[in-house]
C-alpha cells in the first residue's frame, strides 16, 4: 500500500512539474479605451455585449468620461480585439471608428 501512495504522489508531482502553468493563478489586465457612450442604453449594450467576448472578466462603462474600462485575460484576448467588438458594436474605440450607428437611441 505504502508503494501505491508513494507511486501516486510521484506521478502527480511529475505531472505538477511539467505542467506549471496548471498552478499559476491566470493573468489578468486592464485597459480602458476612450469610446463616444452617451446614454445608460450605451452603457447598458457595451457592458452587456463585451462581456461575451472571449477573456473578458470585467466590463465598466463611465458616461461622464467617455472610458470604456475592461479587464481582460491577455491568454485569451488583447487591446485589438477589444477595440474592434466595442467598433462593431457602433461605437468608437480610441482610434478604430465606429462600424456602424447604433440605431437603439
Amino acid at each position: 500500500m505504502k508503494t501505491l501512495v508513494k507511486s501516486v504522489f510521484i506521478v502527480f508531482a511529475l505531472v505538477l512539474i511539467n505542467q506549471p502553468e496548471a498552478l499559476a493563478k491566470k493573468e489578468v489586465k486592464e485597459i480602458k479605451i476612450l469610446s463616444n457612450p452617451d446614454c445608460n442604453h450605451c452603457k447598458e449594450k457595451l457592458e452587456h455585449n463585451l462581456k461575451f467576448e472571449k477573456g473578458v472578466t470585467t466590463v465598466n462603462v463611465d458616461i461622464k468620461t467617455k472610458y470604456i474600462t475592461i479587464s481582460y485575460r491577455p491568454d485569451k484576448t488583447n487591446p485589438d480585439k477589444l477595440r474592434q467588438a466595442i467598433s462593431k458594436l457602433g461605437y468608437n474605440a480610441d482610434d478604430i471608428k465606429a462600424q456602424k450607428k447604433d440605431e437603439g437611441h
